[in-house]
C-alpha cells in the first residue's frame, strides 16, 4: 500500500509510526489527512476522535469535507465521531458526552486537525481538548504550521501530546527559548510597561526534545505561485480620516492593547471597504477572469454580500470560515478584496488552491488602496509580525506618521 504515497507521507508514516504520539506538521496540500489515515490505522484503536475547525467538517456549498477525504482514502479501521473544535468550548453537554465516550474505549486515537486552534493555555477549549487527551492511548496532531504568532504556540501542542515532551511549565518554555524584552510607553504624565518577544535561542535544545514526535514537510507542486498587486485610489477618505482623528489622540491610546487596536483598524479598514474607487479596480479585474477558476477573499460581511450579488457565479469566501481546510484545488485564481492582519489566514488561504493535485500556475491578487493602514498591513503579513507584538513595538507618533 506504501508504494502509492508520496515520498513525504511514507517518510511520515515510516517516522511515526513508532510512537503513539506525533505530529504532522505538513503543509496546506501536502495529504495530511491520508498520512494520518495510515497512521492511525496502523495501531490497534478502537476508536477514533477527530476534532477539527467546524467549517472543515461541514463545509458551506458544494465544497468538500474531511469527512468526505477520509472516506476517500478508505477511511479508518475503528469507529468515529467528528467534533467540531468550537463545540467544546461552547457546549458543556457535548464537552461531557465526548469525555465520557472516550473514557469507555480501551484504546482511543485522538485526532487534532489545525491543531493551532488549541494554542492558548488560558482558553477553555484548549483545556477541555487536553482533559481529553489525558484519556487516549494514542494522539496525533494535524497543522501547516505549528506556530502562526510566536515560539508559545509550539508549548500547548506539545502538552496535549505528552507533558513529558518538554516536561517544562509554560513560564519555564518561554525563558528558556525565548528572548524577552520589556517596553515602556510613556503617555504624559503615565507609564505603562509590556513585554513582547524580541527572538529566540536554545533552538537546537528545543529540536531535540521535540524532533522524534514531529513530521515537517514543504509542498513541492510542478506549478509556480504569481502574485500581484491591484493598486486603487481610495476616492472616499472622510470617514477614514475622522476615525484616524478620533482614536490617535492621547487619551484613547492610552487605554490601548490588543483588542482596542483590533477595534481601531477593523473600523478604519471598513470605512473604506466598498469605496468606489476599490469597486472600479475590481470590476476591471474580474472582467478578464473565469468565474469557474476564481475565489474572492472577504473580511466583512456587508463585503461578502456585496461581491456574491455584484459578481454572480464567483465563489465568494471569508477568511475564518472557509481559509482552514478545504480543498479547492479546481481553482487557480484567488483575489483579495480585503486584506486580513492574520499572516496564518492568509498563508492558509493560499493553500485553498496551492496544493497536491493541482496543475495550473496559481494566481494570487492583493487590492490595495493608496491608504496607510493597507501598507500597514502589507508590511506587517511580509515580516509574519502579528498585530500583538506591532501594537508593542509602535508609538502614538509611528501610528499618526504611518496611517
Amino acid at each position: 500500500m506504501l508504494e502509492t504515497y508520496t515520498d513525504s507521507q511514507k517518510e511520515a508514516i515510516e517516522k511515526l509510526s513508532k510512537y503513539k504520539v506525533g505530529a504532522l506538521f505538513m503543509e496546506q496540500g501536502t495529504g495530511k489527512t491520508r498520512t494520518a489515515i495510515e497512521l492511525v490505522n496502523s495501531t490497534n484503536c478502537d476508536y477514533v476522535l477527530y476534532v477539527a475547525p467546524y467549517r472543515v467538517i461541514n463545509p458551506d456549498g458544494d465544497v468538500s469535507s474531511v469527512i468526505d477525504e477520509v472516506n476517500k482514502w478508505g477511511g479508518f479501521n475503528a469507529p468515529v465521531d467528528y467534533l467540531g473544535v468550537e463545540s467544546l468550548s461552547n457546549s458543556d453537554r457535548i464537552y461531557l458526552e465526548n469525555l465520557s465516550r472516550i473514557k469507555y474505549y480501551k484504546n482511543p486515537f485522538i485526532v487534532v486537525d489545525e491543531s493551532i486552534k488549541i494554542k492558548n493555555l488560558d482558553s477553555i477549549r484548549t483545556g477541555r481538548v487536553l482533559k481529553l487527551g489525558e484519556f487516549a492511548e494514542y494522539k496525533l496532531i494535524l497543522n501547516g504550521t505549528p506556530i502562526t504568532r510566536d515560539l508559545l504556540d509550539l508549548y500547548s501542542q506539545m502538552l496535549f501530546l505528552s507533558p513529558k515532551i518538554l516536561d517544562m511549565s509554560l513560564n519555564q518554555f518561554k525563558y528558556t527559548f525565548c528572548r524577552i524584552k520589556t517596553i515602556t510607553k510613556r503617555y504624559g504624565n503615565r507609564t505603562e510597561k509590556s513585554e513582547f518577544i524580541s527572538g529566540y535561542e536554545n533552538i537546537d535544545y528545543l529540536h531535540s526534545l521535540i524532533s522524534n514526535y514531529v513530521y515537517r514537510c514543504s509542498i513541492r507542486l510542478g506549478v509556480d505561485m504569481n502574485h500581484h498587486e491591484v493598486s486603487y485610489e481610495v476616492e472616499d477618505k472622510e470617514e477614514y480620516n475622522r476615525l484616524k482623528e478620533y482614536y490617535l489622540n492621547e487619551d484613547v491610546m492610552f487605554k490601548m492593547n490588543n483588542q482596542f487596536f483590533m477595534q481601531m483598524t477593523q473600523s478604519m479598514q471598513h470605512s473604506y471597504s466598498l469605496d468606489r474607487g476599490k469597486i472600479k479596480a475590481m470590476d476591471k479585474l474580474i472582467s478578464n477572469l473565469d468565474k469557474n477558476k476564481t475565489l474572492i477573499f472577504c473580511k466583512y460581511i456587508d463585503s461578502r454580500e456585496f461581491c456574491e450579488d455584484r459578481y454572480k457565479g464567483f465563489k465568494v469566501l471569508s477568511y475564518q470560515k472557509s481559509s482552514l481546510g478545504l480543498n479547492l484545488q479546481d481553482y487557480n485564481v484567488t483575489i483579495y478584496f480585503d486584506k486580513v492582519w492574520d499572516y496564518y489566514l492568509m498563508e492558509q488561504s493560499k493553500s485553498r488552491t496551492y496544493r497536491q493535485g493541482q496543475t495550473d500556475n496559481c494566481i494570487y491578487y492583493y487590492l490595495t488602496g493608496d491608504i496607510g493602514l493597507d501598507k500597514m498591513i502589507d508590511n506587517n503579513i511580509n515580516k509574519k509580525v502579528s498585530m500583538s507584538e506591532y501594537l508593542n513595538k509602535v508609538t502614538l507618533e509611528e501610528l499618526k506618521e504611518k496611517l
